[in-house]
């Protein structure tokens, strides 16, 4: 999978960890799981995700929205 500078990272290790929150019965703080690794875009737009899920790595892009000019 090839890279537009738009996604490159500038680091070989993550960044950021990506939990998912799960409530606990009788508790009002929730259990903190992880389910994956980001890493930032060197342009500070967006991040690079790989997800942990039921044994499937699942690889996401986010970027920040940009304004609709009409």
């Amino acid at each position: 999978m090839m890279m537009t500078n738009e996604t490159e990272t500038n680091s070989k290790y993550p960044t950021h960890t990506v939990y998912f929150l799960k409530t606990k019965e009788g508790s009002n703080k929730p259990e903190w799981i992880k389910a994956g690794v980001a890493w930032g875009h060197l342009d500070g737009e967006g991040l690079n995700l790989s997800l942990d899920s039921l044994g499937q790595k699942i690889a996401l892009t986010v970027r920040k929205n940009k304004p609709n000019i009409k």
